[in-house]
């Protein structure tokens, strides 16, 4: 029996297929990232498998010298689950867009976070559709002026992390194309998370949408307009972490850590689902709009695997069951016909 170590550069992750995205497309860091860090997990690509639905991010596939499938418009998370169920030992990636995995996707996404699937998805949030060319999608600002809302969007947008959340995954965290230091670190989180792992990805579209997530990112603002939390480590932000956030009871309030020395400043902790909502609807509710946008691990919690309870119970039934084929055809419910 081989006792090789296989050991992997991000090269042998990349596939030999030309990568078609837009110039500056925030998918480029990405697909880059990702390939960076499959060597650090000790898996053997052929037990890797990335899944995609239709859209701009679900080229990704393709680009991976692993298993992989494009599969059809937000279908991507019933593919998964077939995936995982029928060979539980596969590493499994989900990639998704806002368009593919909340709008056509949506009712399949928030099943896969209910069953708690051991796959990992990665939302790719452009606040667009890029691949149809600039439509309006579930994430868009309102107000915001495309070729499917000439005179403004008029829909309320999804909030991602809320909405995963409320149909409590087990993983939910999000990170920025921009900081691709922060984006290795919670990639290998979400990996490492035994179920349902959600990371939505803040993703700049340059074509239709270029600059949406610019304050989360340009220089000069970016320390007043982000938070990264950390399990454990209090919630600090802005200039020289200048600045702080304190609980009053479920209410938080940002101080100045300079004139509130003695502040008993927000501690983080990602198991608490709670504060987890509250964090989540930072600067992006009128409640919290002063607040700055987080960034990093917001929950997690551990939950039994739905693949491996379904083969469990196949394989209970398997063993428990002795009849014949032609008695399991008949079944129990018979008539007699006079």
């Amino acid at each position: 029996m081989s006792t090789e170590v296989i050991t992997y550069t991000a090269k042998d992750f990349a596939s030999d297929q030309e990568v078609k995205w837009c110039p500056g497309c925030g998918d480029y860091s990405i697909l880059k990232q990702m390939q960076s860090i499959l060597p650090d997990l000790g898996i053997e690509k052929e037990k890797m498998v990335f899944v995609s639905g239709i859209g701009c991010s679900s080229r990704f596939p393709y680009y991976m010298n692993t298993f992989g499938m494009h599969s059809i418009h937000g279908r991507a998370p019933a593919v998964a689950t077939g995936i995982k169920i029928a060979n539980p030992d596969l590493h499994v990636w989900l990639v998704t867009g806002d368009g593919d995995g909340l709008s056509i996707g949506g009712n399949h996404l928030i099943h896969l976070f209910r069953r708690n699937i051991n796959v990992n998805v990665m939302l790719f949030n452009n606040e667009i559709y890029g691949l149809t060319k600039g439509q309006y999608s579930p994430t868009s600002a309102e107000g915001l002026k495309t070729k499917s809302s000439p005179t403004g969007v008029i829909d309320h947008p999804f909030n991602p992390l809320t909405l995963a959340l409320g149909a409590d995954a087990t993983f939910v965290a999000r990170t920025i194309d921009r900081n691709p230091t922060h984006l290795r670190e919670v990639l290998k989180r979400s990996h490492q998370h035994i179920g349902t792992s959600f990371l939505e990805i803040y993703q700049n579209c340059v074509i239709f949408n270029d600059g949406v997530f610019e304050e989360f990112s340009a220089k000069d603002v970016k320390d007043d307009t982000t938070l990264f939390v950390e399990h454990g480590k209090p919630l600090l932000f802005g200039k020289d972490l200048s600045k702080g956030i304190v609980l009053e009871g479920f209410t938080p309030k940002i101080v100045s850590i300079s004139e509130n020395l003695d502040a008993e400043l927000w501690i983080h902790d990602e198991n608490d689902k709670l504060k987890a909502n509250v964090l989540a609807q930072f600067n992006m509710c009128e409640d919290y709009i002063e607040f700055p946008r987080v960034f990093g691990v917001l929950y997690t919690k551990e939950r039994s695997c739905y693949e491996l309870e379904i083969n469990r119970q196949v394989s209970q039934a398997v063993e428990n069951n002795t009849q014949s084929i032609n008695d399991l055809l008949a079944g129990t419910n018979t008539w007699i016909v006079e």
